[in-house]
């Protein structure tokens, strides 16, 4: 079967490319509201731009990397416990998983200058961070009537881009050599997978769902359900440097190259048993690699002796990315002579660039002694800076204006407190706070969201909170060991595939989303050593 190199060479219809990547899909690639770092700095909501001394400030604010006095190694696991609890229309589903994740080693190196007033000391820092983890499982259920069926989504998108049998119906040759394959010819793939997997009915005029009676009549469907499996993680490897310029103005940069991978799973089924037991389904499998690079640039700036402030820019990351793509789905239809099966081509992938929205992060922090220190972090992050190109750079122009159209600035706020009980032990705690870069006109679901490949779901993020606590103990004036507990909650609206409107607005297909609550709990673990 020929393989699909790029966004391009998928036929472009009004519904969207099948390779096209949708804005949804995208989002998910970008961290926000992630915790990362040290347990040091994941106990106090992350908040030390402006605090720095820790090496979570390679992917935030590099100037804070000054701050140190002293050479250091650091390395930091922990246990990660996510519940995903949807409600779908009135039907309740809880999944959890626990993962177990390595999430940074780090070496700073400290060089004294030995001069008493302007580059008083310069340092590097090399590290190893995990930025995001995807691990989630989540199911939606429902009994009863839920809405339009994903048939009737299917038919109406197909009827949207203009397809007829000629289009999506395989041809073969007295032999049963396939003279015409659809998947060569259409960018939609879920219309010609569904076609061929028999979910689809062509009346003569249009596309209609296979799941009806001869005399039109609408099965009545008993149960409903999807299951995901998410999987991977957002890894960067990070050089920074910094210096300090007479104990006043700290400066740093940081390039980082980051690697990601995204697994999906997914199956999603309709059962109507008081017709002789019909039903549909779709399974789909996703794998996103990608490979990118960025740079980070920050100061921190002393004021007077108990307070500093901070600025940063982090760069987009610029990715080259590869989809892979495997489906399949199957039906047993009462007004349909047999069942019916069918697969995606076998190695479909494809290619594309993708890059991040940049950030800008505005700090504050107040060290009061010995005894405790307070910090606050502001993060700025337009979502309308994302670009999507094909494999050789040609934009991907209908993706690109969904963005500009339907994504925008999101915001982000870190707080964070310290106390040290005694010279030896710390009590920690913190908050964070990120607004989703979703218009409203998306997040409430009145507009169409084009998704990847075969995949007719997706979620829409509302926003993300994180409360923090930990503690801190140091045994030597060089060996210590800091603890951290996150808390943290995820709300989004889980769709089983998108609305459909018309080119003139009117309403083709409605689909019902589910509220889906991410709750997560993580106990990390960080040992470190000054020398």
């Amino acid at each position: 079967m020929k393989k699909v190199l790029t966004i391009a060479s998928a036929l472009v219809l009004s519904t969207g490319a099948a390779f096209s990547q949708g804005l949804a899909d995208a989002y998910k690639y970008v961290p926000n509201g992630d915790l990362n770092g040290t347990a040091r700095s994941m106990s106090m909501g992350g908040a030390f731009g402006a605090l720095g001394g820790d090496i979570s400030v390679l992917n935030s604010n590099p100037a804070g990397l000054a701050v140190y006095r002293s050479s250091e190694v650091v390395a930091t696991a922990d246990v990660s416990m996510v519940s995903a609890k949807s409600n779908w229309l009135g039907n309740g589903t809880t999944a959890d998983k626990t993962k177990f994740n390595f999430d940074n080693i780090a070496y700073v190196g400290y060089f004294p200058t030995g001069n008493d007033s302007g580059l008083l000391s310069w340092n590097v820092g090399f590290s190893y961070n995990r930025l995001k983890n995807y691990s989630r499982n989540y199911s939606l259920r429902g009994s009863g009537d839920m809405g339009a069926s994903l048939a009737d989504y299917v038919a109406a998108r197909a009827n949207k881009g203009g397809l007829t049998p000629s289009d999506i119906d395989f041809r073969k040759d007295g032999n049963g050599n396939i003279t015409y394959d659809p998947y060569e010819s259409v960018g939609d793939w879920l219309s010609v997978l569904s076609n061929d997997a028999g979910f689809l009915n062509y009346n003569g005029k249009q596309y209609e769902s296979s799941l009806r009676s001869t005399a039109g009549i609408p099965y009545t469907r008993s149960n409903t359900e999807m299951h995901v499996q998410e999987s991977g993680a957002v890894d960067q490897y990070a050089l920074a440097f910094g210096t300090n310029i007479s104990d006043f103005l700290l400066l740093g940069a940081t390039v980082s190259i980051t690697d990601l991978r995204y697994d999906l799973y997914s199956y999603y089924a309709e059962d109507y048993a008081s017709n002789k037991n019909s039903y549909i389904e779709l399974e789909n499998g996703l794998t996103t690699k990608g490979t990118g690079y960025g740079i980070n640039i920050g100061a921190i700036c002393r004021p007077i002796d108990f307070l500093r402030v901070g600025v940063a820019y982090n760069s987009p990351t610029w990715y080259k990315m590869t989809d892979y793509y495997d489906a399949n789905g199957a039906s047993d239809i009462e007004s349909l002579p047999k069942k019916y099966e069918a697969n995606s081509p076998q190695g479909a992938y494809s290619k594309y660039k993708f890059r991040t929205p940049d950030k800008w992060i505005f700090s504050a922090a107040a060290i009061f002694g010995q005894t405790a220190l307070l910090s606050v972090d502001y993060e700025v992050m337009n979502y309308r800076r994302m670009y999507l190109s094909d494999d050789y750079g040609n934009a991907n122009i209908e993706t690109n204006n969904e963005v500009d159209q339907k994504l925008g600035i999101s915001n982000t706020l870190r707080v964070g407190a310290e106390v040290k009980v005694t010279p030896q032990f710390a009590v920690r705690a913190g908050a964070s706070w990120s607004g989703s870069g979703m218009s409203s006109t998306l997040r409430d679901g009145n507009t169409e969201v084009i998704t990847v490949g075969t995949l007719p779901h997706y979620t829409l993020t509302n926003n993300i909170t994180n409360y923090t606590v930990g503690l801190g103990y140091r045994f030597t004036p060089q060996f210590y060991v800091d603890l951290a507990c996150v808390l943290k909650t995820v709300k989004e609206d889980a769709y089983t595939f998108s609305t459909l409107y018309s080119d003139s607005g009117e309403t083709m297909v409605k689909s019902s989303p589910a509220s889906l609550n991410t709750s997560s709990t993580r106990v990390a673990l960080t040992l470190g050593y000054k020398f």
